[in-house]
């Protein structure tokens, strides 16, 4: 790498500009960790046109602002400073000459003639553009947006490459801010390859035909070598790593999450920031996940208790406080957060009332309705609620739409156990699985639901209602080791596919379920012929394109091998 000359006149070298800039930017980060939000971005914001790391932090903190609270204002804000803090960064990158542009394309630029400034310049350009690739798939799960996207995805995925095998090569001189460096490259390769290993097939076909490839492993090791380095992207690391073990596993996933890895992740974290909300969030997240959900529940009240500036992360606590007192089948609890929700949040405000109106389905003959809510007449606004973000549709928002439909008529059938078909939506069997009493008394339920719908006269939604309560029994039985009648519920599902009249989405589904049944029990040839019928022979159903991820998932699991179940990083973006 080159060693330029500082500037004469007494002006600072570049050197010492990126010293101090990484500096201040490390007290903002620390500060916003500290749950000083207003003064993390203000100590940023007046070099955010000058200085690529103050502008790519202020920036970040906005995307995590986005990324945890999911608000549609946040999204576009974070968007938009994302946008100005790449056009930072553009001024710091290696200016180059139409000439120089066709002989790079020709024999690809020697990144070994940068300056440590223009090295730094090139990973934050690129982590600005993560970070953009990153919100279009918060605001479209159905990926479309981010497919479109595909040139900007492709520029940041290559330049990371490029800069992953700079550091590899031996003519390559460590600047004084390498550990800096490092972290980023670390960061943006690991970042890639996890993501991109979990995509659905179909999506993978089409991000390889423009040179994607993903290795899980390789992702996840990148990952933990940046977060263990002390560099300014180290919590940034960690952070991905905590929302994969604790989220992405779970909802795009099997719930096959490594608890005991975030566990371990989080706890210097946690020592440093005891009051730190973002880490008592997921302190709440990892005591729901080890089933103690009374401890988690103590964490979320924590977490919002800690600090007031921020009230959108107050509904992150919310939503998982109603997940909670759901899987301890607290319905007025639960109705209580998703009011809540309703009142305060603008994510999705279909869904929520989606919510109160299937607790309150849940309630007993001698429960009184609070506010004199009827569940009735909460189905019928959900479908006026729909809403947009970029465009797009919520695909839980449209689930919930989709179900509140049949109360429209005027003599409508009742949905038979609502709050524990979106239960599933979201894994959330998975979690109580690890809990024989919070799993039996679910069962105990779904039990009485399916009496009730056997006493019931018999409607033309009949099939698509036993089949509900057979897949979701399915998944208690499963998590109570009795397997037989596991399978026998979930095969139940799949031979009765030509009754079901609108939920079509329980036989990819139930197919996926006896899939993970079977790779429990190392029937694996079995399980991927499931698994491959579910994901080629069926399609336009509620929320395809989660069940795609968690085929995904479960195929990643199938083929990987069995004596280690790793995989050589040797397709891995590096």
């Amino acid at each position: 790498m080159d060693s330029r000359p500082a500037n004469s006149g007494g002006a600072r070298s570049p050197t010492s500009d990126l010293n101090v800039a990484l500096h201040e930017c490390m007290a903002a980060l620390d500060l916003f960790l500290n749950n000083k939000f207003s003064d993390a971005l203000a100590s940023l914001q007046a070099k955010t046109k000058d200085s690529m790391y103050h502008a790519l932090t202020y920036a970040t903190i906005l995307e995590m602002q986005a990324m945890m609270t999911f608000d549609p204002q946040d999204i576009l804000n974070a968007g938009n400073t994302m946008k100005e803090a790449q056009a930072t960064c553009q001024k710091f990158r290696k200016k180059s000459t139409v000439a120089d542009s066709i002989n790079n394309l020709v024999h690809r630029q020697s990144l070994e003639h940068f300056t440590e400034e223009e090295i730094h310049a090139e990973i934050c350009y690129a982590e600005c553009l993560l970070q953009r690739a990153a919100l279009t798939f918060l605001q479209d799960e159905n990926m479309v947006s981010f497919i479109k996207g595909g040139i900007k995805v492709r520029n940041s995925y290559q330049t990371y490459r490029e800069l992953d095998s700079l550091i590899q090569s031996p003519h390559y001189v460590k600047g004084e801010n390498h550990l800096h460096f490092e972290g980023g490259v670390k960061l943006g390769v690991g970042a890639f390859n996890l993501t991109l290993s979990m995509f659905p097939a179909r999506i993978l076909r089409l991000l390889e035909f423009v040179g994607f490839s993903g290795n899980k492993e390789h992702g996840l090791l990148q990952l933990q070598e940046g977060a263990s380095s002390y560099s300014f992207r180290s919590v940034l690391c960690t952070m991905l790593l905590l929302c994969y073990h604790t989220f992405m596993t779970f909802v795009l996933g099997t719930g096959k999450g490594n608890v005991e890895e975030a566990e371990r992740l989080l706890k210097p974290y946690l020592a440093r920031y005891p009051k730190g909300a973002i880490f008592l969030f997921f302190a709440g997240r990892i005591e729901t996940l080890k089933g103690n959900i009374d401890a988690a529940v103590n964490r979320y009240e924590e977490c919002c208790e800690a600090q007031q500036y921020w009230k959108q992360f107050h509904h992150m606590c919310y939503w998982e406080l109603m997940w909670c007192f759901t899987y301890k089948r607290q319905w007025k609890m639960a109705f209580f957060y998703a009011d809540l929700l309703s009142k305060e949040n603008t994510w999705s405000k279909a869904t929520y009332i989606y919510m109160k109106a299937a607790y309150l389905s849940m309630f007993g003959p001698d429960d009184c309705s609070p506010f004199g809510d009827s569940k009735v007449e909460l189905f019928r606004i959900v479908p006026s609620l729909k809403l947009k973000i970029a465009g797009k549709s919520l695909p839980t928002e449209k689930f919930a739409i989709r179900k509140a439909r049949r109360y429209l008529s005027s003599n409508p059938v009742p949905l038979p156990v609502p709050p524990l078909e979106m239960m599933y939506i979201w894994n959330g069997y998975a979690v109580i699985g690890k809990c024989p009493n919070l799993t039996e008394g679910m069962l105990e339920t779904l039990i009485e639901a399916e009496e009730a719908l056997a006493r019931s006269s018999a409607t033309e939604l009949l099939a698509d209602d036993q089949c509900v309560i057979k897949l979701l029994k399915g998944l208690c039985l499963k998590h109570l080791g009795k397997i037989s009648e596991a399978e026998d519920h979930f095969n139940y599902i799949y031979l009765n596919e030509k009754k079901i009249k609108y939920d079509h989405y329980l036989i990819p589904n139930a197919l996926l379920e006896l899939a993970i049944l079977y790779l429990d029990q190392d029937r694996r040839e079995e399980a991927i012929k499931l698994l491959e019928r579910a994901k080629q022979n069926y399609k336009n159903y509620s929320m395809e394109t989660r069940t795609h991820f968690r085929i995904q998932a479960a195929l990643h699991q199938a083929k990987s091998t069995p004596e280690n179940g790793m995989h050589s990083g040797a397709s891995a973006v590096s």
